[in-house]
């Protein structure tokens, strides 16, 4: 019993391990497994029967194919799940396929890990599957990503081939939202650095997958700040009790904590909280309590509870990734059952946004999804849903939908933007606020200013002269009459952004900013000139939606990293070369190129003068009336 108690102590680490066919993860779990220490000594016995029998090594993938069809094929179709333990921690791995035609099932294998595990072939290299669960453990929200480099065996333990991996994959993978990455190479076949440190390779100084594995640092995962009590059921067992049963999904809470019901904004205070154990001071994740309050609310199933100043967005509408698993391609429109925690509603697809593919992570037109695909889609529910970012909170940041007519689960949606942050027209912010309209027209600005309101948004790279161009077209624009205004980059943030970091999210959100007062410029009547890096395709987008596309000018000054870092007058990539300026565009962190600006500069091949000339043509020929000062 003392051992019991003991690896009941132990916390517990969940890891999925994803490739393309035939890397080897069935072996390398299995490998893993064997000298561990974790097998029975019935499964180490049959084990050796069956290379006995005529094989000429033991095929530790058995352990973990437990289908028929997947021993005669040699390939992992469903999920696999292991558990076992160490003397420092424990652990449930999950074995899930490498196959395209099985995404689905690799999805749902990562959305409850802690860590992925990507197997590469040293032989083969860099493969789009290799690339596509990367992708996918991302977008599930994993925050730690292992590469095991395989088969070292075959590449007679080259240490430039698996720098050559290693570099290939970094640069691809530098695109997504890990937190750390870990690279090793290992021959799963024959145990090197699986869990014994490989003397074929004394040129690698990390330590082995296992010893990796048993000291990855996880607690600190937990989401313990933002309160999220998804309510099961109403307990009313007599006149004296009234509590409401469920999990807690997120956050912590104790009794005496002000709580609301993110529905209806209702307010009360947690009287007790009781378990199966009796009372408790304080409950957190994954535990299942009940709630008792000191006021009586209209509280049900599928109800959310939080802190009154830490609460979710409740919402019709949402943003939302969906991983497309369901046999029938996904039918904008079509009404499904999206499954949120305790509660379900009924939703549809109002617009499909693009699919991604997830070889180069660009993103494609698409009319539909059709099986294991990805893609970005506004989701419409006909009941509010209290909802989180996914990437903020995976426990409330997410929803299956379920086909109605099958009960069959068709997809996983990852909320990716919390509603109003990129609004579209139309687009339901509240239901509390109403835009207040002037009594003086758009029409009536124009006709004083004697020019149509646009916004040109000037995007590149750090160095690549948006600055510059934007100083110059302020100055001839202004110089011919016309009213604008220049929204540089580095004056926002050191003022009304001056709370935002550089890290994806704080990026989204200092464009959002930027294009929101654009759009009230534009209001005013004015011409903006935007001087942004704005490096994420996806948030220039949104500032198009803000702004509105019929003022939306893109113009990518499309100077090249080399110039860029060759003037580097600020010594902004020196630093970011020397690893003191992290998340830094082109250097470590990637630039998204516009795929059909409205006007390409390449300012080491034209003056600032002339392109700013450029620019304003165009803006004549689209947006100015002539009725007041001469077009420059």
């Amino acid at each position: 019993m003392a051992g019991l108690a003991t690896g009941l102590q132990r916390d517990l680490l969940r890891v999925a391990t994803a490739g393309s066919v035939d890397d080897g993860k069935s072996t390398l779990i299995g490998r893993l497994l064997h000298d561990a220490g974790a097998l029975y000594e019935d499964q180490i016995a049959a084990l050796r029967g069956r290379a006995a029998s005529g094989d000429a090594a033991i095929d530790f993938a058995w352990l973990t194919d437990g289908l028929k069809a997947e021993r005669e094929q040699g390939i992992t179709i469903d999920v696999a799940y292991r558990y076992f333990e160490t003397q420092r921690r424990r652990f449930i791995l999950a074995d899930t396929p490498g196959h395209e035609q099985y995404t689905r099932n690799m999805a749902t294998g990562a959305s409850t890990a802690d860590v992925a595990v990507v197997l590469i072939d040293a032989a083969r290299g860099v493969g789009v599957q290799s690339k596509r669960h990367g992708f996918i453990a991302s977008l599930l929200g994993v925050p730690r990503l292992i590469v095991a480099v395989n088969k070292m065996d075959l590449v007679e333990f080259s240490a430039a081939v698996f720098e050559q991996v290693r570099a290939e994959y970094s640069a691809f993978a530098a695109r997504l939202e890990f937190r750390d990455i870990v690279f090793i190479p290992v021959c799963a076949l024959q145990g090197d650095n699986v869990v014994h440190a490989s003397t074929r390779m004394p040129w690698y100084q990390g330590v082995p997958l296992l010893n990796q594995l048993e000291n990855l640092y996880s607690a600190g995962d937990r989401n313990l700040i933002d309160l999220r009590f998804a309510v099961q059921q109403a307990v009313r067992p007599d006149h004296t009790f009234r509590g409401y049963s469920g999990q807690v999904a997120s956050g912590v809470v104790r009794p005496g904590d002000e709580i609301a019901v993110a529905r209806t904004g209702q307010r009360s205070r947690v009287a007790r909280i009781v378990s199966m154990d009796g009372d408790l001071a304080q409950a957190y994740p994954p535990l299942s309590v009940t709630l008792t309050l000191e006021d009586e609310l209209d509280i049900s199933r599928g109800d959310m509870l939080a802190h009154p100043n830490n609460q979710p967005t409740t919402t019709r509408q949402a943003e939302a990734m969906v991983v497309w698993m369901g046999e029938e391609p996904l039918a904008p429109g079509k009404v499904y059952w999206a499954q949120h925690l305790s509660g379900s509603v009924r939703a549809s697809c109002a617009r499909l946004a693009y699919r991604v593919n997830p070889s180069g992570l660009h993103r494609e037109e698409a009319a539909t999804l059709g099986l294991n695909e990805i893609g970005r889609i506004t989701l419409e529910l006909f009941s509010p849903l209290s909802i989180d970012e996914y990437r903020r909170n995976r426990a409330t940041g997410g929803c299956i939908l379920i086909d109605p007519h099958t009960n069959a689960t068709v997809g996983a949606a990852m909320f990716v933007a919390r509603p109003g942050t990129a609004r579209q027209p139309g687009a339901d912010v509240s239901r509390n606020l109403t835009w207040q309209a002037g009594r003086v027209s758009a029409r009536q600005r124009e006709q004083v200013l004697g020019q149509k309101p646009a916004t040109v948004w000037l995007t590149g790279l750090s160095g690549a002269g948006k600055s510059t161009i934007a100083a110059e077209l302020e100055q001839q624009l202004t110089e011919a009459g016309r009213a604008c205004y220049v929204l540089d980059g580095d004056n926002l943030r050191q003022g009304l952004n001056r709370d935002l970091d550089f890290s994806p999210r704080a990026r989204t959100e200092n464009i959002r900013r930027a294009a929101e007062v654009a759009h009230l410029m534009n209001e005013a009547g004015l011409i903006v000139i935007a001087a942004l890096i704005s490096p994420y395709r996806e948030d220039r987008e949104a500032a198009r939606g803000i702004i509105g596309a019929d003022r939306f000018v893109e113009v990518h000054v499309a100077t090249s990293l080399e110039v860029c870092e060759s003037r580097d007058v600020k010594g902004l990539y020196r630093k970011a070369r020397a690893g003191l300026i992290p998340d830094f565009t082109g250097v470590s962190a990637p630039y998204e190129t516009p795929e059909a600006p409205a006007l390409a500069i390449d300012s080491a091949l034209q003056a600032a003068e002339h392109a700013a000339r450029d620019i304003a043509a165009l803006l004549a020929l689209r947006f100015m009336d002539g009725t007041a000062a001469n077009t420059p």
